[in-house]
């Protein structure tokens, strides 16, 4: 597989890789976290193959917000949702552990495992995927910024970011368009800051 040249035929055109990367064959899924414009990618997706698996790894510490656009977004798209959560509770862990480790406490990284790393670690064994479409953005962090829309991990899995150089206005519109919903009372405390990777990019 070119990646080079997949990624400058489709790279620009988040559609038509959506379409290219389903025609790959095998078991392709979607992960989200029902950020802001979350909907955009899974919309998209589910438009061309509307029984792919949506894979959540639900941490227990969304808002109220998120579970509410999780539930409404899911029933709208009618989307085939599977969610993976940690072994532990939040309230189990919590009255183990206490609250989340400060960004800065040695305990945070494994708070970060526990939480989201080993629920995602646990989808890929049990899903076995080929493609992983992913929402990624370049505007997101630094190390985003050094992707490409199409990669092809150590594991053989084609990890897809469609909309890898969409604009915050360009998601915007996609919602309007299609008559989406959106969600921006989130928050992720495995990354604390927006620009901060949690570390589920970096090793997949």
């Amino acid at each position: 597989m070119d990646i080079d040249t997949i990624n400058e035929r489709y790279g620009q055109d988040a559609q038509a890789l959506v379409k290219w990367a389903l025609e790959q064959g095998g078991t392709p899924i979607v992960t989200t976290n029902f950020r802001p414009f979350e909907a955009v990618i899974l919309h998209m997706v589910a438009q061309v193959k509307p029984d792919i698996p949506v894979v959540w790894m639900d941490s227990g510490y969304n808002t109220p917000a998120t579970y509410q656009f999780a539930d409404e977004v899911t029933t709208a798209l009618n989307l085939n949702r599977v969610v993976f959560q940690p072994r532990r509770t939040r309230a189990h862990r919590e009255a183990i552990d206490g609250t989340v480790p400060a960004l800065d406490d040695p305990a945070h990284e494994a708070f970060t495992h526990e939480v989201k790393l080993e629920p995602f670690e646990r989808a890929l064994r049990e899903m076995a995927p080929t493609v992983w479409f992913t929402a990624l953005r370049a505007s997101d962090t630094q190390h985003r910024a050094s992707m490409q829309p199409v990669s092809i991990n150590s594991d053989g899995l084609i990890k897809v970011a469609p909309l890898l150089h969409w604009s915050s206005k360009d998601l915007y519109e996609y919602l309007v368009a299609h008559d989406l919903p959106n969600n921006f009372d989130y928050f992720d405390p495995t990354k604390g800051e927006e620009t901060r990777e949690c570390g589920l990019h970096l090793s997949h």
